[in-house]
């Protein structure tokens, strides 16, 4: 196979075409990469489900996470759609772009989610003891960490299905660093 197309609604089953309005709905569209998930019977509902639970961590840590797992995970797609979602959450430019770098000199607490995101990622989870100490000290709990674990693994699955099908970017293109 070489090439990756997304489907359209009216190529998706009777129930992924009910969450396809409900996306058109809240976002006022349906990104490529949900619509993707949409040809598979479940996967669409049960990522929407996995993304949307409830999490310890706020919608702008939650971003700090995407951002980094992204970049590393090389993921063109995410990186795009994280920035627009940052920008959306609060962050500047600049900001994002420290943020991909795997820093975050603007806030003591977000860098050392930021690192240990990073640690986690590039190390399969075995962050280090240094790091995870520096996430605790800035005061995150076990709570946020298992909740830090659940967003890198969410968008693990969106950045390894964009990057093995590489089908078109919907959102502003994110600057290479």
């Amino acid at each position: 196979m070489s090439a990756f197309s997304v489907p359209s609604r009216e190529e998706v089953s009777a129930n992924n075409q009910a969450i396809f309005d409900n996306l058109k709905k809240s976002l006022g569209f349906v990104p490529n990469l949900y619509a993707y998930y949409a040809k598979n019977e479940t996967a669409l509902g049960d990522y929407l489900s996995f993304q949307n639970r409830k999490s310890t961590l706020r919608a702008k840590e939650r971003e700090v996470i995407n951002l980094a797992t992204s970049q590393i995970n090389g993921c063109r797609y995410c990186q795009s759609a994280h920035t627009a979602l940052a920008k959306m959450n609060g962050f500047s430019d600049d900001q994002i772009l420290e943020l991909r770098k795997g820093t975050a000199s603007f806030d003591a607490k977000l860098d050392a989610l930021v690192k240990l995101t990073v640690s986690i990622v590039e190390n399969k989870g075995r962050a280090s003891t240094d790091t995870k100490q520096a996430f605790f000290n800035a005061g995150y709990t076990e709570a946020n960490l298992i909740d830090v674990v659940f967003v890198v693994g969410d968008k693990i699955i969106s950045n390894y299905i964009h990057n093995l099908t590489s089908f078109s970017i919907d959102f502003p293109l994110a600057p290479e660093l």
